[in-house]
Parts: structure tokens; sequence; C-alpha cells
């Protein structure tokens, strides 16, 4: 018996050596913390010049009012600074799950949002206790078929995502339909002129589209944006354009 304890003991000191240490979360803070926001990454995106990252959403509002990285203070880029941020994956997947928790509050927080705005939640959130089947069956029941359809290379569905407005533009209207059928010869112009209309906005207030990384001109279609950008820029087959209220540079 007393040989069996000793190899007992020998056993857990060797096992407690080789074990690796457990360190609490806050010493991870500097790596998977967004210094704007100075909570944990949400979409995580690196800027390609210096390699700082930030939540997707807070580094875009920030370049509405700078072309300086928040950390280092290098200039991304003299006039796009969304030209040079790519998203992050992979620390994203890391921050997932370092904090458990999270990406189920994310979602339920993103539940509550459309909530509360009465507005139709995106695919990956919607949860339907009716099947596929019944779902499909209650539309044609419930829709008639119209008399001339659109072929499906010219529709266009669109997300409009408003990121934020310049210091001294207040006068606006929320966009309360972000959800928008359009036809592919659509131009920016068009969406820039139905959101002008949505949120009467003033002649002085600029918007500027953006979709993934490539700031939009007007007279791009949406056609060639959706081939040119690719399935980075769809979102359950939705065409996802961030937008921004700024004031005009003056020169």
């Amino acid at each position: 018996m007393t040989l069996r304890l000793r190899q007992n003991r020998k056993y857990k000191r060797r096992s407690q050596r080789c074990s690796a240490p457990k360190l609490p979360l806050t010493q991870f803070y500097p790596y998977i913390r967004c210094a704007l926001c100075c909570g944990f990454f949400i979409d995580a995106t690196t800027i390609t010049e210096c390699l700082h990252t930030f939540c997707k959403s807070c580094i875009v509002k920030h370049f509405f009012y700078s072309n300086r990285c928040p950390t280092c203070s290098i200039v991304v880029h003299e006039t796009q600074p969304l030209y040079n941020i790519r998203p992050d994956r992979q620390l994203q997947d890391i921050v997932y799950k370092m904090v458990p928790f999270l990406e189920e509050l994310e979602r339920e927080q993103m539940r509550k949002f459309y909530k509360e705005r009465r507005l139709p939640l995106p695919k990956p959130v919607h949860v339907s206790l009716q099947s596929p089947v019944v779902l499909k069956r209650q539309r044609k029941d419930n829709f008639p078929r119209a008399v001339f359809t659109i072929p499906p290379e010219l529709n266009i569905y669109l997300l409009l995502e408003f990121v934020g407005a310049e210091n001294g533009i207040s006068d606006f209207k929320p966009l309360e339909r972000p959800y928008v059928c359009v036809s592919g010869e659509a131009t920016i112009r068009h969406v820039e002129l139905f959101i002008r209309r949505k949120m009467e906005l003033s002649p002085m207030c600029q918007v500027d589209l953006v979709c993934g990384d490539h700031l939009l001109d007007h007279h791009q279609s949406l056609k060639d944006i959706k081939t040119f950008v690719g399935k980075e820029a769809l979102q359950d087959g939705l065409l996802v354009l961030h937008f921004g209220l700024v004031l005009p540079s003056q020169s």
C-alpha cells in the first residue's frame, strides 16, 4: 500500500507540473477589447496599416470624423480610410470562445433592437416555430401571383445600415425601413436620393455610402457593385450598404 501511495503522489506532482496555469480573463483584456467602446470585440475589424483592431461599428463611425487610427494616430488613408480595414474573423472566433456568453448576448440584443423598432428580424436571428413547408404554403395562399414578374437578375434586395452622423448634423428623421427592393440598374445616386427623401435631409448634408471596404461613387449601379464586391457584401441574400451623414469638405 505504501508503494501505491508513493506512486499516486508522484503522479499528482507530475500532473500539476504539466497542467497549464489558469490565467484570469482580465489579463487578456488588452487583446480582446475595443479601445473605442471598451467592450469585447463585436465584428472585429483590423486596420491594415497598423494592425490595430476595433469593433466594426466603432471604427466605421470613427472614420466619419477622422482618418487616423484611434490608438497610434497613424494616417490610415488620406481621403478614404475605410479602404484600409479588414474583418478579423479568426480573432472574433477567439473572443467568442474566451467569453462564452458574449455571442448569445449579442444575438439577444439584436432581437431586442429589432423588436423595439418593429422591424423584421434577419434570418440568423429569427426563430420560427413553423416548418419551412408550412410557411411556403401560407405565402402562396396569402399573396396572389403577380401578372408581371421582374427577371431575377434585376432584383436587388438592399439592407441600408445607418452608421452615424458627423458632429453638427442632427436635424434628420430615422430610416424606419432599411430593407429595399430595387432594380439592379439603379445607381448609388438613386439610393442617396431615396435616403434623403425618407430622412428629410438638408441639401447641405452629404451622404456617403460604403459597401464592404469600398466607398461608392454616384454613377455605380447596384448590379455592378454586387458583382464587383462579391459574397463579402451579401448578408442572407441582401446587399448591405452602410451609409453615414457628413458635412461637405470646404476646399
